[in-house]
């Protein structure tokens, strides 16, 4: 019986530090980095467009549109060059992201 209940406890913990929201470079405690997530063979655009702030409680509540094409949207951009992630993370608990793009 201690055998299963420490396999749940230790399969609980990894579920719970590895977040939903994992970027390439999220820690366990804190992190606070823009990772890139694309980019095109074309020149660097001119324009720069940032998407909401998404935000994920728990990993039980999650809200915002962090999607490529708001971000695009609110940058009036057309031809997409760039596209990076800007996140925090705490202790899995609270995260939060936008996208950022760059292009003409």
């Amino acid at each position: 019986m201690v055998k299963k209940i420490s396999i749940a406890i230790l399969f609980a913990g990894a579920v719970f530090l590895s977040g939903c929201a994992v970027r390439p470079t999220q820690a366990v405690i804190y992190s606070n980095t823009v990772a890139p997530y694309m980019a095109t063979s074309a020149k660097s655009g001119s324009k720069v467009g940032e998407s909401d702030t998404c935000t994920n409680i728990l990993g039980i509540v999650a809200t915002g549109d962090c999607s490529i094409s708001a971000a695009a949207k609110k940058g009036n951009i057309k031809n997409i060059t760039t596209v990076d992630w800007q996140g925090t993370n705490f202790l899995g608990i609270y995260s939060s992201g936008k996208t950022i793009v760059t292009g003409d």
